[in-house]
């Protein structure tokens, strides 16, 4: 009979968020697989817990989790953690709980701190429906095919960024959305936690005198439900030559205006600047 893998979550900044379920569940594990396991030894010693520890990460997961799943089918237990928050999510460990799906290898979740929810909970924004977006791509193409892709995404939209990407993700999302409301957490439940609520361009406007410290989740709001943005094309163009005559430039009243009616900003563009030509 197989083992069980346990997928353990971590605190994300505060030890007093570890839960008495999570200490006796690495505590009974046979081992630990862990993404750095320096990181984990801290977390361990500091509950008093000596279990053996192998690691698992991304880089390593293709054999790691192959010598983990292994030793599960030969009937031992496994606690899967992360540095931080809930293991599988945004993570690595997603692929070692399909190959436990496979192969009819038990998975039990031990609950507890996940940095999307506790950024969402305290939004400001609605939480009855949303997205979780992870880390945008890094790649300039692929990162305004994903943004172009969630334009009309109604649901509440979360993600996470770094802080030397902070400023730069800002602009692309002010680029792509147009002034929404944003609410940026970062340092979740450590000594600096902070959160600010604002629009996108409150938020550029922020950063641009700010140096970004810690880690961040941006929670945006969604899109006008498609029965209020109805809008036609001609319609939108006259929109954005009102905001043009009131001194705004072309490409920003193309941009807010597009945002605002879920109209494709290059067809926007090229019928405004016809229609300004005329």
């Amino acid at each position: 009979m197989s083992g069980t893998l346990y997928l353990v979550a971590t605190p994300i900044g505060n030890l007093g968020d570890f839960s008495p379920r999570a200490v006796t569940t690495l505590s009974e594990a046979d081992f630990i697989a862990a993404e750095d396991t320096r990181v984990t030894m801290k977390l361990l010693n500091h509950f008093d817990i000596r279990r053996p520890l192998v690691s698992y990460h991304e880089h390593n997961k293709a054999a790691a989790g192959q010598a983990v799943l292994a030793r599960l089918l030969a009937g031992e237990s496994c606690a899967l953690v992360t540095d931080a928050g809930t293991p599988a999510v945004s993570d690595p460990g997603e692929d070692l709980v399909r190959l436990c799906a496979e192969n009819g290898v038990p998975v039990v979740s031990i609950p507890g701190c996940c940095a999307l929810v506790s950024a969402l909970a305290v939004s400001g924004l609605p939480t009855g429906r949303f997205t979780f977006e992870g880390f945008l791509p890094v790649n300039k193409k692929e990162r305004r095919e994903r943004l172009q892709a969630l334009l009309t995404e109604e649901r509440t939209m979360i993600f996470y960024e770094a802080p030397h990407r902070l400023r730069a993700t800002l602009s692309d999302l002010l680029e792509a959305f147009g002034d929404r409301l944003i609410s940026l957490c970062r340092e979740l439940t450590k000594l600096h936690e902070e959160t600010v609520r604002t629009t996108l361009a409150g938020a550029v406007a922020l950063y641009g005198e700010r140096e970004p410290k810690g880690e961040y989740v941006l929670v945006l709001a969604g899109a006008a439900p498609a029965a209020e943005a109805a809008v036609t094309l001609e319609a939108a163009v006259a929109m954005v030559l009102e905001r043009r005559a009131a001194g705004e430039r072309m490409k920003d009243a193309v941009r807010q205006v597009a945002a605002d009616t879920n109209i494709p900003k290059n067809e926007l563009y090229d019928a405004a600047l016809r229609a300004a030509q005329q």
